[in-house]
C-alpha cells in the first residue's frame, strides 16, 4: 500500500486536512444551486434584453438541467476509473469558462449553448463531490461531513434570490455569470493546493455504449416529462420522446449486464440499503420540487405577493436545512440512518399535508409555519440518507454511488415538477366547473379554483412522501457505526 501524497499546505496536520477538503468541495457545491437559483430570477431581464420569447429563454434553464442530469452517471464512472480529482478540477474550470462565455453571450443562441457548457462542469462538480468527502472521512463523521456539505447547498438556495435581486437591479443580467469568474477561480486553485490524487487506481475500459444509451435515454425522458404539460402528454412529441426513452433505457440495462466493465454496476442496487435509500431520495426530490413548482404561482397570483416577500416566504425550508442537516448528519454517525431518514419523511410528509389545506386567506404565518415543517423534515432526512447511500458500496465505486445519488435528485426533481403540473392543469377545469355551478365567477373563482388544485397536487406529494417512510424502513439495518478511533493523545 503506497503512502499518500505530503500534504502542499504547511502547519495543517492530518486531523485538520479532512476539513480543509470539505471547505474546497463546500465551494464547488455551493456554486451549482447558487447559479440556478439566481438564473431562474434573471430569465424575465434576459428575455427583454435580447427580445426573445418565453419559451425561447426557458432553454437558458432547461439545457442546463437536461445536461447535468443526462451526464451525472458518466462522470462518477469517470471519476472512479481516472480520479476524483482531475474530474473534479475539470468541473471546476469548464464551469468557469461556461460562465465567462454567458456574460459576454451576444445571443440567445449563444447564451444557450454557453449554459450546456456551464452544465457540464457543474455535473462533475456534483457528482464526485460527495465522493471525495466520503473517502476522505473516516465512517465516524462521514454524516457529519456531508450534512455540513448539504447546509452549503440550503445557503445558496436561500440567500440566492436576494444575490441575485442585488446584482440584478445595480449591475444587469451578466453579472450573474460574473460573479462566478473570481470563486471559480479561487475554488479552482484551492483544490489543485489541497486535493490529494487518489491512490492504487485500476485503469479501466471506458464503457462507451452504456455512456451514450444512459444518456439519451435520460435525456429523452427528461425531455417528455418537463415539457409534458405544455406539448400535451398525448402529443407526437411527448410520445416520441417516451418511447425513445424506454428504448435506450432498456438497451443500456441489456449492455451493462453484458458488459465486462459496465459504466454503472447495476449489481449495487443488489444492495438492499443502496437501493432503498436511493429510491426513497428520488421520492423526497419529487415531494420538495411540488412545492417549489406550485407555491410561488400562488404566493404571487393568488395572494398578490411582490417577489421580494414570496422569497421570503419560500425560504423557510432551505434556512431549516441549513441548520438541522449538520445536526442530522452527526448524530446519523452515532446511531444510524434508519430511523433519522425515516422519521424525517413522515415529517416531510406531515409538512406537505399542512401545506394541502392552505386556503385562498391562509395567514402567513401559517404558510411559514408549515413550510418549516417540511424544511425540518427535510433537513433530518438528507444527509443521513446521503450517507447511508455513500457507506454501503466499495471504496472503488464511491464515483458510482456519487453519480447515482445527484441522478436521483436531479430526476426527482423533473418527476416532481411534471407530476404536480399534471395534477394540477388535471385539476383546475374540473374546480372551476364545480364552482361555477355554485354560483362562483371571476377573480373570486379563479383564486379559488387555483387553490384547490394546488390542494390536491399537494396532497400527491404528501402521499409521495409518505411512501418513502415505507421504502426508508425496508432499507433495513446498516453496519454499526464505526466508534470513534482512540487517537492515544494523552497529555
Amino acid at each position: 500500500m503506497g503512502e499518500k501524497p505530503a500534504l502542499k499546505i504547511p502547519n495543517v496536520s492530518e486531523e485538520s486536512y479532512k476539513w480543509w477538503v470539505l471547505a474546497s468541495i463546500a465551494l464547488g457545491t455551493f456554486m451549482g444551486p447558487l447559479d440556478g437559483s439566481i438564473v431562474n430570477i434573471a430569465l424575465p431581464s434576459i428575455s427583454s434584453y435580447f427580445h426573445t420569447s418565453l419559451a425561447m429563454v426557458e432553454w437558458v434553464v432547461m439545457s442546463y438541467l437536461l445536461m447535468i442530469s443526462s451526464l451525472l452517471l458518466t462522470y462518477g464512472r469517470l471519476g472512479d476509473m481516472y480520479g476524483h480529482k482531475p474530474i473534479y478540477l475539470g468541473g471546476f474550470v469548464i464551469f468557469t469558462l461556461g460562465s465567462a462565455l454567458c456574460g459576454f453571450s451576444p445571443g440567445i443562441g449563444f447564451l444557450i449553448g454557453a449554459r450546456v457548457l456551464q452544465a457540464v462542469g457543474a455535473g462533475m462538480m456534483m457528482a464526485i463531490g460527495p465522493a471525495i468527502v466520503t473517502s476522505t472521512f473516516p465512517p465516524h463523521l462521514r454524516g457529519r461531513a456531508l450534512g455540513m456539505n448539504g447546509s452549503v447547498v440550503a445557503s445558496a438556495l436561500a440567500f440566492g434570490p436576494a444575490i441575485g435581486g442585488l446584482l440584478l437591479s445595480q449591475f444587469g443580467w451578466r453579472s450573474i455569470f460574473f460573479v462566478n469568474l473570481p470563486i471559480g477561480i479561487i475554488g479552482t486553485l484551492w483544490a489543485v493546493r489541497i486535493l490529494r490524487r487518489d491512490e492504487r487506481l485500476v485503469r479501466h475500459r471506458f464503457d462507451i455504449p452504456g455512456a451514450v444509451t444512459i444518456f439519451a435515454g435520460l435525456m429523452f425522458l427528461l425531455l417528455s416529462l418537463s415539457h409534458g404539460g405544455e406539448w400535451g402528454w398525448s402529443s407526437p412529441a411527448v410520445l416520441f420522446s417516451l418511447a425513445a426513452a424506454v428504448v435506450f433505457l432498456g438497451l443500456f440495462i441489456y449492455l451493462e449486464l453484458r458488459s465486462p466493465e459496465p459504466m454503472m454496476d447495476l449489481r449495487l442496487f443488489r444492495i438492499r440499503l443502496f437501493a432503498a435509500a436511493n429510491a426513497t431520495s428520488l421520492l423526497n426530490f419529487m415531494a420538495q420540487f411540488s412545492i417549489t413548482f406550485l407555491l410561488p404561482f400562488y404566493l404571487e397570483q393568488v395572494r398578490h405577493l411582490n417577489p421580494a416577500h414570496a422569497g421570503l416566504v419560500l425560504s423557510a425550508p432551505p434556512f431549516l436545512i441549513l441548520f438541522v442537516a449538520p445536526l442530522s448528519g452527526a448524530l446519523s454517525d452515532r446511531i444510524g440512518s434508519r430511523l433519522l431518514s425515516s422519521l424525517g419523511m413522515a415529517i416531510t410528509a406531515a409538512g406537505m399535508f399542512w401545506l394541502s389545506r392552505v386556503g385562498v386567506a391562509t395567514p402567513y404565518a401559517v404558510i411559514v409555519a408549515g413550510m418549516a415543517v417540511f424544511g425540518l423534515g427535510t433537513g433530518l432526512f438528507q444527509a443521513p440518507n446521503n450517507s447511508a447511500i455513500m457507506g454501503s458500496v466499495p471504496r472503488q465505486r464511491l464515483g458510482t454511488a456519487s453519480g447515482t445519488l445527484a441522478s436521483m435528485r436531479n430526476i426527482g426533481m423533473v418527476l416532481g415538477i411534471a407530476l404536480s403540473g399534471a395534477v394540477f392543469s388535471g385539476r383546475l377545469p374540473v374546480h372551476d366547473a364545480v364552482l361555477r355551478a355554485l354560483g362562483r365567477h371571476g377573480a373570486a373563482l379563479q383564486a379559488q379554483a387555483f387553490t384547490m388544485s394546488m390542494q390536491d397536487a399537494y396532497l400527491v406529494g404528501a402521499s409521495l412522501a409518505a411512501l418513502g417512510v415505507l421504502t426508508s424502513l425496508v432499507r433495513g439495518r446498516a453496519a454499526a457505526p464505526a466508534p470513534r478511533p482512540d487517537t492515544g493523545d494523552k497529555k
